[in-house]
């Protein structure tokens, strides 16, 4: 059986993913994970920063699996597809910096806006930390990258710039999208996600 998991951004909710995983095969074992201590998800003292993310997404790796992830999440499911190769079947990065400096391709900030939205949130979510560049050259697994054209936090360029460096990847855009894809255009977004798990 084929198992996907399903990784939301800084928002932290198993959900996020939730009307895109509907309108996918019933047949498919889909795990939606939530990210402990951000958005409005409960703390786990636990979770300090992207690396025990990593670690927390591993954990429910036994075997092949695919990855969906969006925005922060691409950052977890390209690392864990650099380091753990054979376990990667196949890849989803949607509106994702996955660990780029987006400043070069002209992102708005989001931190403020997050802040207000999710005041209990943990502090280290909103930390502007040195990330060691990634070897996105270096990914395997086939690669679907998803963007809106209307996502003032990952502008197009980003994902253009990720279909330049990843060897197996395909760039779509959809029309009017924002950073809320998997909500606002969740029809157009599973028959991808279909088309690119589905071989």
């Amino acid at each position: 059986m084929r198992k996907v998991l399903f990784l939301p951004g800084a928002g932290g909710s198993a959900q996020t993913w939730e009307p895109v995983a509907q309108r996918l095969p019933s047949d498919w074992d889909k795990v939606l994970l939530g990210w402990p201590g951000l958005g409005d998800q409960p703390h786990d003292p636990a979770v300090r920063n992207i690396d025990d993310l990593v670690r927390l997404v591993a954990a429910r790796i036994d075997g092949p699996v695919d990855l969906v992830a969006q925005s922060l999440a691409g950052v977890i499911a390209a690392r864990i597809a650099l380091t753990w190769p054979q376990a990667v079947r196949r890849l989803v990065l949607a509106v994702t910096s996955a660990g780029l400096d987006m400043a070069p391709f002209g992102a708005s900030d989001w931190r403020e806006d997050y802040r207000r939205l999710f005041p209990n949130a943990a502090d280290w979510i909103l930390q502007k930390s040195a990330v060691a560049a990634l070897p996105f050259e270096s990914i395997s697994a086939p690669t679907l990258l998803i963007w809106g054209d209307a996502d003032p936090i990952s502008p197009i360029a980003a994902g253009r710039h990720l279909e330049a460096r990843v060897p197996n990847a395909q760039l779509r855009i959809l029309a009017g999208g924002d950073h809320d894809l998997a909500l606002n255009k969740s029809d157009a977004v599973a028959k991808l996600i279909a088309g690119h798990l589905e071989p």
